[in-house]
């Protein structure tokens, strides 16, 4: 059977096994406060070229989210997300378990909001009897593979800053979007263009972990205290470190991203040279073909997917998901066996 279900069912890129192994028999500090997540926020900031950033190490996206959004937010403000944001969708009402709430936007298939999508919301909530927008939470990539370029990201930025809205950025797909063939943004672009981001960790060579990067100082004061207090600190927090300072030192992060963007291209290619659609063109390492129902069947014996929505009567839209460990035999072998089925 083929894996194409999500980008985080293998443990971890060897290198970062290695490395904790390395410090297995250690003894040392917790919360967080050890050399190990100094040096790797300390290689953050140097990769962002945001000096006076903060870094702060989650466990998950989730959490990573909904305690960024917690610290940085009045009791009465709230978020502007797009429909298919992970907070809105697939995060179980997290967020809006802080007390704040989500307006969900509608976007283009990409998933990507722009100043136009965001201008008749803050319209609509200038009545003092309703919660004032305060933070606009975008994801690069994109729910559906999309990727904001530095044009897009450049005026959205700028919107947020003449209206007094924080721009925080989803990043669990960061190393995809930034190793996108479409792609003209660095590290440092999005530090300079977001108010916070974070380095996604978990869907991207690592055990587990998020680096949430605040570039706001005045986001950051207190901010371990919000962590605390949403049960975001972990004791054993070197282990966040070691992974970061792993795969980031060296350039893994992106070599291994690369990797996913390449072979997820590879198959979405293939699948449309045998006749099969998209539901949008992702250039990332999620693609979201549209297939026959009657080819359900077979794909259940030859792969893992997820189902994404009904696309008609007779055709379902599936998403496959490739990841840092996906070798490329795998998409081969996949169409293969959709070429012999069709």
């Amino acid at each position: 059977m083929y894996h194409f279900r999500n980008d985080y069912s293998v443990g971890c890129h060897p290198a970062v096994l290695e490395a904790l192994a390395a410090v297995n028999q250690e003894s040392v500090i917790g919360y967080g406060q050890d050399d190990y997540c100094k040096k790797s926020a300390d290689l953050i900031r140097e990769l962002c070229h945001a000096p006076q950033a903060s870094v702060e190490f989650m466990i998950g996206g989730t959490q990573a989210n909904f305690t960024a959004i917690a610290a940085f937010l009045r009791p009465w403000e709230s978020v502007i997300s797009p429909v298919s944001g992970h907070i809105n969708g697939h995060e179980s009402g997290a967020v809006e378990a802080t007390g704040h709430k989500i307006i969900p936007v509608h976007t283009p298939i990409n998933g990507k909001l722009s100043p136009t999508l965001i201008r008749p919301v803050l319209q609509e909530c200038e009545d003092t009897h309703l919660t004032k927008p305060r933070l606009v939470y975008i994801s690069n990539a994109t729910e559906t593979g999309g990727v904001y370029t530095k044009a897009e990201l450049t005026e959205l930025s700028l919107f947020c800053r003449r209206h007094g809205l924080i721009l925080f950025l989803d990043g669990a797909r960061f190393g995809c979007a930034l190793t996108s063939k479409v792609n003209d943004m660095t590290p440092a672009d999005i530090a300079e263009l977001t108010d916070a981001f974070y380095i996604g960790g978990t869907k991207n060579g690592a055990m587990m972990g998020e680096a949430l990067v605040i570039t706001d100082p005045a986001l950051q004061g207190e901010f371990f205290r919000m962590k605390k207090q949403r049960g975001a600190v972990l004791a054993k927090g070197w282990l966040l470190g070691v992974q970061f300072y792993a795969l980031l030192k060296d350039g893994l992060y992106f070599k291994i991203a690369r990797n996913a963007v390449e072979v997820a291209q590879y198959l979405q290619g293939g699948l449309k040279n045998l006749g099969i659609p998209m539901m949008v063109d992702s250039p990332t390492n999620q693609i979201f073909p549209i297939v026959p129902n009657t080819l359900l069947p077979h794909l259940d014996e030859l792969c893992s997917y997820e189902v994404w929505g009904k696309a008609d009567d007779d055709h379902t839209v599936i998403r496959l998901v490739t990841s840092f460990a996906t070798p490329l035999a795998s998409a081969d072998g996949l169409l293969k066996a959709i070429k012999d089925l069709t």
